[in-house]
């Protein structure tokens, strides 16, 4: 059973069925038909953004085994290329993602999560975003170029919520 974001849009599908494969490009760019191209790791990325207002959280990468998860719980499942492991976004922090939609881009190499960041946090440093640095350009030309912290606040103590690692 697939959840597809609400329980009114539940649908029973086999997991063979699910994405179509990939046709013409006339059918890929304008065709109604889920058709996700993988790269040659077989991923594909996924672009996260809260919701309601339009926050960059995270980037993340997804394959075919966490697309359909993610479709069946209603709750964002990634690909970690580091861990090579399914991972539940949130399973251990608690701060998962409740997926409202789901949009991929005009060839389908490229997928936009619209969730609902629930609990606050989507960044393993236990802020928001992952994106919570920027480039500070007042790095002088015979310096490194140097970042800048933009987004302090931590909404919960990674060290407490994962364990503190050595």
């Amino acid at each position: 059973m697939y959840n597809y974001f609400s329980s009114r849009q539940t649908l029973w599908m086999e997991k063979s069925d699910m994405f179509s494969d990939r046709a013409d490009k006339k059918e890929i760019e304008s065709g109604l038909l889920f058709r996700p191209k993988f790269d040659e790791a077989g991923l594909i990325p996924a672009i996260v953004t809260d919701w309601q207002t339009g926050e960059l959280l995270m980037v993340a990468y997804m394959n075919e085994e966490s697309l359909r998860k993610t479709l069946e719980l209603g709750e964002a499942v990634y690909y970690s290329r580091s861990r090579k492991e399914l991972w539940h976004k949130g399973a251990t922090s608690g701060m998962t993602q409740k997926v409202r939609e789901i949009r991929v881009d005009c060839d389908q190499d490229a997928l936009w999560l619209r969730v609902e960041q629930m609990g606050g946090a989507a960044c393993h440093t236990g802020r928001r975003t992952c994106f919570y640095r920027a480039v500070d350009p007042t790095s002088g030309p015979d310096e490194p170029v140097r970042l800048k912290l933009v987004v302090s606040e931590q909404v919960f103590d990674p060290d407490k919520v994962y364990g503190k690692k050595s």
